[in-house]
């Protein structure tokens, strides 16, 4: 049994003094304030629960830094994505596999504790399909066993190369699948997540122009009662190619067509009109922002203050994780309003409130509900912990959400000392317990694929 004692700790209900948790078999037993250590407990100064990582494409994080020169021809997302799509043809399973592990350690030394792998890097070199279906899925459960980051497998749908069930390009082939070989790839993910505490199997489709409607509807079907993810309207190239196909937009014709409800992660959102808005928020589905990676790609900037004054729900993703840091995609989210509306504290839940906390909150809640992975520090969930430096400057004589307001605003990934997952540390004094091993392998790997 773990047990963990904190001067001061954040509790649903806000934050409390001299807080107890203790754990068995990876979950919190109970939670007790206002008491003192026992003699075994583990101790320090400020806890707070680890964040859901709602979306990720592990295999991009090797590609971080690489993107970053202008080209003839003006650069976009679509620029981008032919760079990506250069990368991903090199890769094999032991390399996809030491990525992802790289990723996943960097995560949890961020202050993330479970991730939402969005999979759709499926075959091998060339487009060879493999003889398990699940191959790739299975690295990607490998890699969270081995880091120890709680994970939520989204298997991934992606059957055409654009609306209307166009042809995929030959770049495209390492993605693409029909129903049968996705519903077979969908059973081996779910044994490979089987044996991760904590492990969770939803489903995706990659995006309105990668399914048909009928194959859309099919997914919705075969996903029963799991969660379902989706990237819709990231771009405004995106919006115009679906308004030329259907005459609605992305969003628009998702509310229209499919029974969208709290199961379902729009991923970015970004180019919503009054009434999409409203409509999502009303289903009581969750946005999916990805604020560092919307930045990098010049995404735009989604109309979050507007989503929130209609009840709307929102988590926080990595996606192409170019910068792996929780606090930093808080801080970026906020900013990105603030810029937008040229005022401060946007995002904010009421005058008077931490902006720290407001969004750590909304977070917390919007990942929790799409990755079924319940956090915060109550009984029955996970033991998701990150403990704070202290004795860090950027923290003298803050006390409460002035806390999380310096993490977020002046400290970052920095301010983290020891991470907890399923009531084992992951990470002290800021440092993955097997960072130098996975850092190793990454290397090789990296020198064997850019060479």
């Amino acid at each position: 049994m773990t047990s963990l004692w904190f001067e001061s700790a954040l509790l649903p209900q806000g934050w409390a003094s001299r807080v107890r948790l203790t754990c068995e078999a990876g979950r919190i037993g109970q939670v007790a304030a206002g008491v003192d250590p026992a003699e075994a407990d583990e101790r320090h100064a400020v806890g707070f629960p680890g964040l859901p990582n709602l979306h990720s494409h592990a295999f991009q994080r090797a590609l971080a830094g690489l993107t970053e020169r202008a080209g003839p021809g003006g650069d976009s997302f679509w620029t981008w994505r032919e760079l990506m799509y250069q990368f991903v043809e090199r890769i094999d399973p032991d390399e996809l596999e030491a990525i992802a592990c790289l990723a996943y350690a960097q995560m949890l030394e961020s202050g993330f504790t479970q991730v939402g792998e969005f999979h759709y890097l499926h075959h091998d070199r060339g487009g060879v399909p493999f003889a398990d279906p699940g191959e790739l899925a299975c690295r990607i459960a490998a890699a969270a066993a081995r880091t120890g980051i709680g994970l939520t497998l989204l298997p991934t749908l992606y059957a055409h190369g654009g609306f209307g069930g166009s042809a995929p390009s030959a770049r495209q082939r390492r993605f693409i699948m029909d129903r049968d070989r996705f519903a077979d790839t969908l059973e081996s993910s779910r044994r490979a997540v089987k044996a991760l505490p904590g492990g969770v199997v939803g489903v995706a489709a990659h995006s309105l122009r990668a399914v048909t409607p009928e194959e859309l509807a099919w997914l919705v079907g075969t996903a029963g009662d799991v969660v379902i993810h989706i990237h819709i309207a990231e771009q405004v190239r995106e919006v115009e190619d679906c308004v030329a196909w259907s005459g609605r937009r992305p969003v628009e014709w998702l509310l229209e067509h499919a029974a969208v409800d709290g199961r379902w992660c729009l991923v970015h959102a970004t180019h919503v009109t009054q009434a999409e808005i409203e409509g999502a928020a009303a289903r009581g589905a969750v946005v999916g922002l990805c604020p560092i990676t919307e930045a990098n790609l010049g995404d735009g900037i989604f109309p979050a203050r507007n989503f929130l004054d209609h009840a709307g729900r929102i988590g926080i993703g990595s996606d192409s994780n170019v910068l792996l840091d929780a606090a930093e995609e808080l801080r970026t989210l906020e900013y990105s309003q603030r810029l937008a509306q040229r005022a401060r504290n946007v995002l904010a839940s009421k005058p008077g409130v931490s902006t720290a906390r407001s969004l750590f909150d909304a977070t917390l809640s919007g990942g929790a509900q799409v990755l079924r992975s319940p956090g915060g520090f109550i009984p029955g969930a996970s033991l998701d912990a990150v403990s704070l430096r202290s004795a860090d400057e950027a923290l003298t004589q803050r006390r409460e959400d002035e806390l999380l307001d310096s993490w977020v605003f002046s400290g970052g990934r920095g301010l983290i000392d020891c991470v907890w997952r399923a009531g084992e540390k992951v990470v002290s004094d800021g440092r993955h317990r097997d960072r130098a091993p996975i850092v190793e392998r990454y290397r090789r790997v990296l020198k064997r694929v850019l060479s």
